[in-house]
């Protein structure tokens, strides 16, 4: 294993909020997530591994500590990691869970109780996001921090609460993403830096993003390789935190298969709050790869649209504050209203791996080097091949 950690054991938020959090079995306590191990747990005996519902902050312990009474304490200095590669055989500490001697349990879940009003949900979005984006800069010196921008509303909301900020943004030449960054930029009066990928770029960045996250499939790497790149861009130029738009497409109903469910095999649900449901439920996988993607470049994430408070108001919403009439995300659009001009407040957003043209780059590189494809999952042999090098 590597040197021993020098972090804290408890990252996210003070161990008394988790303490109130295990009493009450209150999922969403305030914070943006939190994760580690709890010294002093209310009514347990000997020390817990706490992770907050959605896995905004990733934990693992070896494989085989966590899972019984019998098995070895997952909670000893040895068996528990914030980060994988200090483990010898890493699996997650899964989402909302406990962990300790005694075993795992799940002890937090997200509510899925009725929807409320359009009024008041949308107010409450309003009021969330005011707070949540009041505190971005918090936890630096005001000078460290720097955001990932793709000129659309996500992003959009997240720069415009620090103008300040530089914005940074990947792809490769004519994508996409780096096109709408720069045009939502000149029109915001924001600094962008725009960092444009090369096949040599990809290569490495695959590399070092199956070292860090253990993903090596072609999903998760065209999706965390330009978050790798924006982010060793902005460590470079000496930013230690990095402003991302994470969650706000889970949450708010950003994907066609949540606006129009019926007949999607992506989701099971028929309904618009279902179909959010289920890709809610995604988000402690895609977390743990995006946090672990850009530690590895070298900054800390803020994701100021994770905020509890954000997350509660959104999972209140109606259907048609979701997604309705061809438009989606429809309450986060109005409460960008005045944040942001017109045209970023209605951008269309591409997929990231699409939208920096690295899924297709991926392709071309698999392609020449001989992984054609009429052959099954032909970019996953090639990236296998690649990282077995």
């Amino acid at each position: 294993m590597s040197a021993p950690r020098s972090s804290p054991d408890l990252r996210g938020v003070p161990p008394e909020r988790v303490r109130d959090a295990l009493r009450e079995r209150d999922p969403l306590p305030g914070g943006r997530g939190f994760a580690g191990r709890l010294a002093d747990p209310p009514d347990r005996d000997g020390p817990v591994l706490v992770r907050d519902v959605l896995g905004r902050q990733p934990l693992f312990v070896e494989r085989g500590a966590a899972s019984s009474a019998t098995a070895d304490d997952p909670t000893d200095p040895d068996a528990w990691s914030f980060d994988r590669t200090d483990l010898d055989d890493p699996e997650p500490v899964p989402a909302g869970a406990v962990a300790s001697s005694a075993g795992t349990e799940r002890v937090w879940s997200l509510s899925d109780g009725g929807p409320v009003d359009r009024e008041s949900g949308q107010a409450a979005v309003d009021e969330a996001l005011d707070a949540a984006l009041g505190e971005t800069e918090a936890g630096g010196d005001g000078t460290d921090l720097a955001v990932a921008f793709s000129g659309g509303v996500d992003s959009g909301v997240v720069a415009a609460a620090v103008p300040d900020a530089p914005c940074y943004v990947a792809g490769f030449e004519g994508c996409h993403d780096v096109a709408a960054a720069r045009e939502a930029a000149a029109v915001m009066e924001l600094d962008l830096r725009v960092v444009e990928i090369t096949h040599d770029d990809l290569v490495r960045a695959v590399r070092e993003v199956d070292a860090a996250t253990g993903r090596r499939n072609p999903m998760d790497a065209a999706i965390a390789v330009p978050l790798y790149l924006t982010a060793e861009a902005a460590a470079a130029d000496g930013f230690g935190r990095l402003a991302v738009g994470q969650g706000a497409d889970e949450l708010f109903g950003g994907y066609s298969k949540v606006a129009d469910p019926v007949g999607d095999d992506r989701v099971a649900a028929e309904t618009v709050r279902g179909a959010r449901t289920e890709t809610v439920r995604t988000l402690p996988g895609q977390l743990e790869r995006d946090v672990l993607a850009l530690r590895a470049a070298g900054v800390e994430p803020v994701a100021p649209l994770l905020d509890d408070r954000i997350v509660a108001a959104a999972l209140a919403l109606p259907g048609d504050l979701l997604a309705s009439g061809g438009e989606r995300k429809v309450a986060l659009r109005r409460a960008a209203v005045g944040r942001v001009p017109e045209s970023v407040r209605t951008a269309d957003k591409k997929a990231v791996q699409y939208g920096t043209y690295v899924s297709r780059e991926l392709d071309r590189l698999a392609r020449r080097a001989g992984f054609k494809r009429r052959m099954d999952d032909h970019v996953g042999q090639y990236l296998d091949a690649l990282l077995e090098r």
